[in-house]
């Protein structure tokens, strides 16, 4: 069943995209795309007169051996070219795949048409009820972006232990705010995070997660403290005497790929609207935690896919943080988990 709401909500944030009558618009999604999401998105974009045809992929088979799950990395496209045609060719994607096209191989090329990308998670869409599109989240977002483009060095730090520095020469830096107006750009939703994607052998310390940090692999929230510890980009030993040490360590190991070790990006939440809480509410097939990775901050600290350093592989994890301190060139940004800019 479509709610009316969820169309006019989801309506209102195509027009935050320019979305207007006449675009062309590609609505991606896969056999395993959740029906009501892509439903309530076709009819919204219709509610605006805009040309929407479907491009639906076949999900593909899950070569193990564990579950794939909120990773922004669709492999559904698999390079094929009738679909890619399509995509590049419209106005405005609305990307309603099973995992996202945040870091799937084929963005790039998407993106240099001039086509823009929002990313709609797949989760329950009475979600999108509680996220109120925010003008002033731009201006917000754009600020930090900038912030951490001029830096050269982000340090992170907490009561827990964690003592994390990144050098930002050569990283990619990003904001997304949850719409995307301008050709060839690319947004999730709800937005209100900034990120680096810092270059190869840029970061290195300690990391420590604490109960009521955030694993959004496994949508739970950390019971028992996790310690990362890292050297040139790659988490060298992960300690900690609970089960959530166990099991993260074992995740990353089963793929059977350095590079699920390695960094992915850094940075931290924006958005008052994002609710920390939110993960409790729901049962794990009903929620993809885009939310958790943008309430306002938390840092949010990522392995796998890194397109900067050359880095693709499937075993992604997103981990927002609660308590850090985090800096640029000295300058506090978040404190002690309290947003200041």
């Amino acid at each position: 069943m479509t709610e009316w709401q969820w169309v006019a909500r989801f309506a209102q944030q195509f027009e935050a995209c320019a979305l207007h009558a006449e675009e062309s618009v590609v609505l991606l999604s896969e056999t395993r795309s959740r029906p009501s999401v892509v439903d309530t998105a076709r009819l919204a974009a219709q509610s605006l007169h805009a040309q929407v045809i479907d491009v639906v992929l076949p999900t593909p088979a899950n070569p193990g051996p564990l579950p794939i799950r909120s990773t922004g990395a669709s492999v559904a496209i698999a390079g094929n070219r009738s679909a890619l045609a399509a995509l590049e060719a419209a106005d405005f994607v609305i990307d309603c795949t099973v995992e996202g096209l945040l870091h799937a191989p084929e963005l790039a090329q998407i993106l240099e048409s001039g086509t823009r990308v929002l990313m709609v998670s797949n989760e329950h869409p009475e979600n999108v009820e509680r996220w109120p599109h925010d003008p002033e989240l731009k201006a917000a977002v754009d600020h930090g972006v900038a912030l951490l483009a001029a830096a050269s060095t982000m340090t992170v730090s907490s009561a827990a232990g964690t003592d994390l520095r990144i050098e930002l020469a050569g990283a990619f830096t990003a904001g997304s705010y949850g719409w995307c107006d301008q050709p060839g750009s690319i947004a999730h939703w709800p937005g209100g995070l900034v990120l680096a994607f810092p270059a190869a052998n840029t970061v290195s310390g300690r990391l420590v997660l604490q109960p009521g940090d955030v694993n959004l692999s496994f949508k739970e929230y950390v019971r028992s403290a996790i310690e990362l510890t890292i050297e040139a980009d790659t988490v060298v030993a992960i300690e900690g005497d609970g089960l959530d040490a166990q099991l993260f360590g074992s995740y990353l190991e089963a793929f059977g790929e350095p590079e699920a070790y390695a960094v992915s990006h850094v940075g931290w939440g924006m958005n008052p609207h994002a609710r920390w809480e939110s993960l409790a509410m729901w049962d794990k097939a009903d929620t993809n935690g885009t939310e958790l990775r943008a309430f306002a901050g938390n840092f949010l600290f990522s392995t796998g896919a890194n397109e900067v350093a050359g880095r693709f592989c499937r075993g992604h994890v997103d981990l927002p943080m609660r308590h850090c301190t985090v800096s640029l060139d000295g300058n506090s940004v978040v404190q002690e988990g309290a947003l200041l800019i």
